[in-house]
């Protein structure tokens, strides 16, 4: 199975490393032609994966012809950049809302799949990343394209892995939780598991759960378990992650905040919905990224 997977950030560098360790022929591609080359030289280096490995995959600047699979992790803000292949299976693997529906537009809708992954992974310096914590990797058909040759590929590549039927279901109820985890420790510089540890923080990540819980009811989704509890577990069993909003903002790059606050706001007001706490920390967030 040929697989590219576009994008050389943390969650980038861990699917790609695994996967070429696992023996399928990887490309990790990256738009940065100078850095690829470097890549290219020092392959990618995983610690606590459980132990520290190199993997190498091939490293290239746009997505050979002829792939399997193309696996997307860029930032969100990026996914209208990417040149991606016709007739070729594309899994979104991207933090926020509205990837699958820009794949679908780019791609065709029988050619998208969707999903999330709760994998914890920070990046240490170009080409080397820290896998914090093992999560779940989630995904299904956005339509009609055959998931179950992703599944099984991943799972060789000794991801955890769940198929699922309803993949924009998977998407929100991560989207709710970096609605709340991904701004606070953003705005806080504080690592995940300070935001329970932290009592107006937790109130606060509580808070902003719950509205983006409501919003994804506006769309007809509902869960059968509390997000707010989750998001929580979560910042329990990634205590000592970096999250990637954080990453970015200790690197003065621009974050996903618009793919995820900035959306759930939009989302809201199309149900006429208030979201205040949610807007509250996407006019911090872009006022920080624009001063």
């Amino acid at each position: 199975m040929k697989i590219s997977v576009v994008g050389p950030g943390a969650m980038g560098c861990l699917f790609a490393a695994r996967l070429a360790l696992a023996g399928f022929k990887t490309v990790l591609v990256d738009y940065n032609a100078e850095r690829a080359r470097r890549l290219a030289k020092s392959g990618l280096t995983i610690d606590g994966d459980p132990e520290t490995h190199t993997g190498s995959p091939r490293v290239t600047v746009e997505i050979p012809p002829r792939q399997d699979l193309v696996i997307l992790l860029v930032k969100a803000y990026s996914t209208r950049a990417v040149r991606l292949p016709p007739g070729v299976p594309v899994l979104t693997l991207q933090n926020g809302l509205g990837n699958a529906e820009t794949l679908c537009e780019m791609a065709g809708n029988s050619h998208v799949l969707a999903g999330t992954t709760s994998e914890a992974c920070t990046y240490i310096s170009e080409g080397h990343v820290r896998h914090v914590a093992p999560g779940t990797t989630t995904i299904g058909s956005w339509t009609s394209c055959p998931a179950e040759p992703v599944v099984e590929a991943l799972g060789k590549a000794g991801f955890r892995v769940r198929l699922t039927s309803s993949p924009g279901s998977a998407i929100w109820e991560k989207a709710a939780a970096s609605a709340g985890i991904n701004p606070l420790t953003a705005l806080l510089d504080v690592t995940n598991g300070r935001l329970v540890e932290i009592p107006e923080a937790r109130q606060l990540l509580r808070d902003l759960v719950v509205e983006a819980a409501k919003v994804a009811a506006t769309e007809g989704y509902r869960f059968d378990f509390s997000l707010v509890e989750q998001a929580e577990e979560i910042c329990r069993a990634t205590a000592a992650n970096v999250s990637s909003m954080l990453q970015d903002r200790r690197a003065g790059r621009k974050t996903e905040i618009e793919a995820i606050s900035g959306e759930i706001i939009r989302r809201a007001e199309l149900a006429s919905l208030p979201v205040p706490r949610t807007r509250v920390v996407w006019q911090l967030l872009k006022s920080i990224e624009e001063r």
